[in-house]
């Protein structure tokens, strides 16, 4: 396979968020929300997510739900090492320079007695994680989100995350990794999100509108990602929170 074949998804990705957000504009209507300029496209895409769902997703991840949760751990565990070289960077570069150290330690920890990260000795030893992005990094620069987007499959995202998603995925290990992997990584990743999602799939079914319910549970747990766990109060909105991420 070619390598502009390969990396065509990701350059998609990338072109389709910036694209949406140069061109975004506000509104007519004084009460819809100025984060969300192309909202009917977006609650269409909400239905179509909804249904791929039903149909494909959920089936998917409750099949692979009966693989033994200890080895689904370990598969988890050793994808989610492959990011900590990336956090180590997106660290430093906030300024964040214990939490960068930490970082380090967990990936050598968890690369060599951890048995490439398929299990998680850093944590035991008190390395906890300090996962960080490139849009996390750039929110906390100052650059603005962009608008909000719900992308087909991928869910509820704003530019400055998914936009940079193409950023994130090509540094050290991913690139000694072939690109015949990204199918797998995603996949697993994928799966294990859903099935944490299921625990609150309740709280969606009883909200009065269950697409602005997931737009502000987005919100509230990007502005959480951004600052550590520590969002200014004021800015905090009501939403109950929906865990997004991809911590397990």
């Amino acid at each position: 396979m070619t390598n502009w074949l390969k990396t065509a998804p990701k350059w998609a990705l990338l072109a389709s968020t910036l694209v949406l957000g140069a061109c975004s504009s506000q509104p007519d209507d004084p009460y819809a929300d100025p984060r969300d300029p192309f909202e009917d496209t977006n609650r269409a895409v909400w239905d179509f997510n909804r249904e791929l769902d039903k149909a494909v997703i959920k089936p998917a991840a409750e099949v692979y739900e009966n693989v033994p949760e200890p080895v689904r751990n370990s598969l988890y565990r050793a994808l989610e090492n492959l990011q900590e070289p990336w956090s180590f960077v997106n660290n430093v570069l906030q300024g964040q320079f214990k939490d960068a150290g930490v970082t380090a330690g967990r990936f050598f920890f968890n690369s060599t007695i951890g048995l490439l990260g398929l299990l998680d000795p850093a944590t035991e030893m008190g390395l906890t994680k300090r996962e960080e992005s490139l849009g996390q990094t750039l929110a906390v620069w100052g650059v603005p989100n962009g608008p909000f987007l719900m992308l087909p499959v991928l869910g509820p995202t704003v530019v400055i995350d998914r936009g940079t998603d193409w950023v994130d995925g090509n540094y050290f290990p991913y690139t000694e990794i072939s690109d015949d992997w990204d199918i797998p990584r995603y996949t697993v990743k994928g799966l294990s999100l859903r099935l944490r999602l299921r625990e609150q799939e309740q709280v969606l079914e009883n909200s009065l509108d269950p697409y602005t319910f997931v737009k502000e549970a987005y919100y509230q747990n990007w502005r959480y990602e951004v600052y550590d766990g520590n969002p200014p109060p004021e800015v905090e909105g009501d939403a109950e929170e929906i865990d997004f991420s991809e911590d397990q």
